[in-house]
């Protein structure tokens, strides 16, 4: 397949065309100068890297029916808010079926690999575990321990089975909990995340005491806040539609102007699809409809760039021949792609990794 168009990648936005074979990149040229083959198919558009949704609750999916109206806590909160009743009542059959499902979505979309704060313990993990067998979506598993205090042999077990630990904010966790997960984290080098000042303000001492690898929300964060996470060099992963349900708004324009490294992910399944595409698109519009204006730039960089850099593998976000990026095809006009991919973009405009030839 010969794309003639732009590449969108950790190198910015550029006028491009791109051979792509066996999904991936094969080669990299200028508009009109690549040898045009007569089998080959052409295409116009933009080439991106395939995107990485930041932050999921895919269990949560297994709610069908619109959760009722209240503050978050009574929603999401352990271990009697709505969520956590609604997991307790459903069979691990349901919600395996339910995650299976939210992953063809994200698969549908072109998402490569997707964060989860997958909760209910050793099973939990288990379950998504089961849920992603098969998928071609990579799935990054932080567990949580049940347990409080945290029984070590229940931690231990919980990261053998997952990628790493997302707890709950700093407020509803003790220091020494943070500590003793974090140092575990670190020895079996796996990952530890938790939410941050989601639904009230929490000073960053409190979630950067012991360094976290990833926070996930600051909805509520000043902008002293987020300066002092930027110069911690601590990633971010935001969730604009969910906080919007809630009346909060992430400050993008802050983060971006701070230099904080910002990825994006839907958060709770029961909420919204799990659709990296409608969270940019949101993220876009909800910060014009505030004053307070974010570059499409730094919002396609949170979705398409960021999360390989907090993976480990940046050279995965970029679209050159030989590189191990997944290549992902947006039938869009090449004329200031950053703003086409945030705002425009669907499945029916892709061509997935898995259909370029």
């Amino acid at each position: 397949m010969l794309v003639e168009g732009a590449i969108l990648d950790r190198d910015g936005s550029r006028r491009a065309a791109v051979r792509l074979r066996s999904g991936l990149v094969v080669e990299v040229g200028l508009p009109g100068t690549l040898r045009k083959r007569a089998d080959e198919r052409r295409v116009r558009g933009i080439v991106v890297p395939s995107p990485v949704n930041a932050h999921t609750h895919l269990g949560d999916a297994v709610s069908t029916v619109e959760p009722p109206t209240g503050p978050v806590e009574s929603l999401v909160a352990s271990p009697d808010g709505f969520k956590f009743r609604l997991l307790r009542e459903r069979s691990s059959s349901e919600k395996i079926r339910a995650m299976r499902s939210a992953l063809r979505r994200a698969r549908r979309e072109g998402v490569v690999t997707l964060v989860d704060f997958r909760e209910e313990g050793a099973s939990g993990v288990r379950l998504l575990r089961r849920a992603a067998r098969g998928s071609r979506v990579r799935t990054l598993i932080l567990g949580r321990p049940l347990a409080r205090p945290v029984d070590p042999a229940e931690l231990l077990n919980v990261l053998e089975l997952g990628d790493g630990i997302g707890l709950s904010s700093a407020r509803d966790e003790s220091v020494e909990t943070r500590e003793l997960v974090a140092r575990a984290c670190r020895r079996t080098r796996k990952k530890f995340a938790l939410h941050a000042s989601e639904a009230v303000r929490e000073a960053p001492d409190s979630f950067l005491r012991p360094r976290p690898d990833l926070l996930v929300h600051l909805a509520v964060a000043t902008r002293d806040d987020l300066r002092t996470v930027a110069e911690a060099k601590v990633a971010v992963a935001v969730c604009p539609r969910s906080n919007a349900l809630f009346q909060r708004q992430p400050d993008l324009q802050g983060m971006e102007q701070v230099g904080l490294r910002m990825m994006l992910g839907t958060d709770n399944a029961m909420f919204h699809a799990p659709s990296i595409w409608r969270e940019l698109e949101f993220a876009y519009v909800a910060t014009r409809l505030r004053g307070r204006p974010v570059s499409a730039e730094y919002l396609a960089r949170s979705a398409l760039v960021e999360p390989y850099e907090w993976l480990g593998t940046p050279d995965a976000a970029s679209i050159a021949a030989g590189s191990p990026a997944i290549p992902l095809v947006l039938r869009l006009p090449a004329d200031d792609p950053a703003y086409q991919v945030v705002t425009r973009t669907t499945e029916h405009l892709m061509i997935r990794p898995d259909r370029v030839g």
